[in-house]
């Protein structure tokens, strides 16, 4: 018998419009011979699933089930593509783990701390061959704290809330002029706010995912952008960066790349698949950790699907890898 597998999309944050996007990719190429899938929305006050005919039908929160007609579907598992919150951040993590319902993605406590930059870095900061820059985690915008960041900081900065995704509310200050300004931008977008020294180097990102009970490191992605960093623009616009799958790193940085993202993984307990940004600096080649995402993005040119195509591996056997994972 098939398993009947939830696909979780929407969000509450303006990242559901990518979630949307890979949940589209991810309804067409799972395997429909091993599972039944139902695409749920997920907004604020309105969780629901749209069948064939257009109809809503309401899910019901007491056990995530819905009804269609005289029959109660209930579900094996999630797969969970909801960018930002509440599917990148744990609350829904938590909210199935209390109705015993397995996902794809980490657990509550992972998703919740990978969510935040700042605590994320404080954790992985002692892994072997991984180095951190020099940063400042704010929790308000005042003039103490400006003062601070000039005194302990040297220029340039990336100004970026502390939790989120796709770049939102990013940017990269080159004079103290331009500060007062990135501040309330980040800000704006959430109530801690991390301020990072620049680290000149080639930027890549790696997919690291468990399946057939092992931890996977796929080949990483090269980020060539015409913009000053991978912003939002630059990441979900074509043209305006260069994505090269796999990287050009030579057989030393591939295998210390491998070791480094390994390592993040199991020290963070992820599950599923994530994917982890990172510099090499320019001058010595030492890997700069960026950031982890937890929910990476499942669209046709993602970054994930780029590096599964570059191991030969169908990415319809990808998902089923990360469902069947979620069964161990």
């Amino acid at each position: 018998m098939k398993k009947k597998i939830a696909l979780v999309t929407g969000g509450f944050t303006g990242e559901s419009v990518i979630s949307l996007k890979s949940a589209a990719v991810v309804e067409k190429t799972i395997d429909r011979d091993r599972y039944d899938v139902y695409k749920i929305l997920i907004y604020p006050g309105d969780w629901h699933f749209v069948c064939e005919s257009g109809e809503k039908i309401p899910v019901d929160l007491n056990d995530f089930s819905i009804s269609i007609g005289d029959e109660k579907i209930t579900f094996d598992g999630v797969f969970n593509i909801l960018h930002g919150s509440p599917g990148e951040d744990g609350k829904l993590a938590g909210y199935f783990d209390m109705l015993g319902i397995p996902y794809t993605t980490c657990d509550q406590l992972t998703s919740a701390i990978t969510m935040n930059k700042g605590y994320t870095k404080a954790i992985v900061q002692d892994i072997p061959e991984l180095h951190i820059a020099q940063s400042i985690q704010l929790f308000e915008n005042t003039e103490k704290n400006r003062k601070r960041i000039e005194a302990e900081l040297s220029l340039p900065l990336f100004i970026k809330p502390n939790n989120g995704g796709s770049s939102i509310g990013m940017s990269k200050v080159k004079t103290w002029e331009e500060l007062s300004e990135a501040l309330e931008k980040a800000f704006a977008e959430d109530k801690q706010v991390l301020v990072e020294e620049f680290v000149s180097g080639r930027e890549f990102s790696v997919g690291v995912f468990r399946g057939k009970g092992e931890i996977k490191v796929l080949p990483a992605t090269e980020i060539v952008s015409s913009k000053e960093f991978f912003d939002f623009e630059a990441k979900y616009i074509p043209g305006v960066c260069e994505e090269i799958t796999p990287g050009r790193m030579n057989e030393e940085e591939i295998a210390r790349v491998s070791r480094v993202a390994s390592r993040v993984y199991e020290k963070l307990n992820c599950r599923g698949a994530v994917r982890i940004d990172y510099f090499l600096e320019k001058e010595t080649g030492k890997f700069f950790f960026i950031e982890i995402n937890t929910v990476p993005g499942q669209t046709e040119t993602s970054l994930i699907s780029q590096q599964i195509r570059a191991i030969g591996m169908e990415v319809k056997d990808f998902y089923t890898q990360l469902i069947e994972e979620m069964f161990v």
